[in-house]
């Protein structure tokens, strides 16, 4: 898919969308086609870096962990560390795990307490197309949260489509076109470039302009 055939339609889906008392988002739409979603290595759940995300669009990011791991993830600046005795009184606490599902976009955690995220969390997480990601213990914790915090997460559960968020009306259509072309890489990646059927994209409350 051409740059020039992106440009076209994010600025005809700028033009064609009446002004709000808000700033707009960009999304991205992308239909599949002949991809049988009962299998489950069809699906796809994954979190995408983007190259331009402005600060106000930035990922909430909490992470799981102790010792040194949760000292650094606090110097990284995350939006907030749970420890192990956190987790352990997540159990019993639902309405409580239930918030930390809905509030954060992404969840880390150090790899030895995965097993007990997913059990406690991923009931919550599940149904708003979350999973639970490992911070790894060798990683430099600044770049890896920063790079998160620049990413969203793209789905292909139920439905051969996807539509995720790609910008803001306000960004040069320059930093939008690469942020979808970055999702555009991971989908054909995965699916093929013959598996992509349609792609649109649109302002929250604008119409659908077809890009191919």
């Amino acid at each position: 898919m051409s740059t020039d055939e992106l440009m076209r339609a994010v600025e005809e889906a700028k033009k064609n969308a009446k002004k709000r008392n808000f700033t707009q988002s960009i999304e991205l739409v992308v239909k599949l086609r002949e991809i049988d979603l009962r299998r489950p290595e069809n699906r796809m759940v994954t979190p995408v870096y983007l190259p331009h995300v402005p600060k106000n669009k930035l990922a909430k990011i909490c992470v799981f962990a102790t010792g040194d791991l949760a000292l650094k993830a606090k110097e990284a600046g995350v939006d907030a560390v749970f420890s192990r005795e956190d987790l352990m009184e997540l159990r019993e606490d639902r309405k409580r795990a239930r918030k930390i599902a809905k509030t954060y976009d992404f969840i880390l955690a150090q790899p030895d307490l995965m097993p007990l995220v997913g059990r406690v969390l991923g009931p919550f997480l599940g149904r708003r197309g979350k999973i639970p990601l490992v911070l790894p213990l060798t990683v430099n914790v600044k770049a890896f949260i920063e790079r998160y915090r620049k990413s969203i997460m793209i789905r292909v559960r139920d439905q051969p489509q996807l539509m995720c968020w790609i910008g803001t009306e306000d960004q040069p259509v320059e930093e939008v076109i690469e942020n979808a072309q970055r999702v555009l890489a991971i989908i054909e990646d995965k699916y093929g470039t013959v598996n992509i059927e349609k792609v649109y994209v649109k302002l929250t409350m604008g119409p659908s302009i077809r890009v191919r």
